[in-house]
């Protein structure tokens, strides 16, 4: 398989330190801080958008090891077990995370965004303006899925 190389492009500033507190994002702001080689204008254009994609590393998770067997949903006994591919979790091979978050304010190199599941100091490794016509029209999810994930965007 070939391998690549993805240096990142900007870091998370917020108030979230803990990678082990992993519910109530919805309130969370950060801030992106784009690195200077990109220009003071390089965000320029987003705050026309209301939202924004935000690719991040897991870079203070360790890396997951054997990933072939299914397990049970954030470590939970009473969840079904699901294959890597299957979930949300920061243990994945790449350790990547996507996350749509809400745009507060754009100024230079600097973005602040509402609902960015990441800790202070994590890499951002891309940005990309949400677009009504990518987004998934009637997503479908077990009902577990909704009942576990009602706190993790609450404030």
């Amino acid at each position: 398989m070939p391998t690549f190389e993805i240096e990142s492009i900007g870091t998370v500033l917020n108030d979230r330190t803990d990678i082990q507190h992993t519910d109530n994002w919805g309130a969370v702001r950060s801030m992106i801080v784009v690195d200077e080689r990109f220009g003071e204008a390089c965000l320029q254009g987003l705050d026309q958008f209301s939202h924004v994609e935000v690719v991040f590393v897991f870079d203070r998770f360790p890396e997951p090891g054997d990933v072939r067997e299914p397990r049970p949903y954030r470590g939970r006994a009473d969840l079904p077990p699901m294959g890597v591919f299957a979930g949300r979790r920061p243990r994945r091979p790449n350790r990547i995370g996507v996350t749509c978050c809400a745009i507060e304010s754009v100024r230079g190199r600097e973005l602040t965004v509402v609902g960015l599941d990441a800790v202070s100091g994590t890499p951002v490794i891309d940005l990309k303006p949400t677009m009504a016509e990518f987004r998934a029209v009637e997503p479908r999810q077990p009902g577990w899925v909704t009942a576990m994930m009602s706190e993790y965007f609450e404030p």
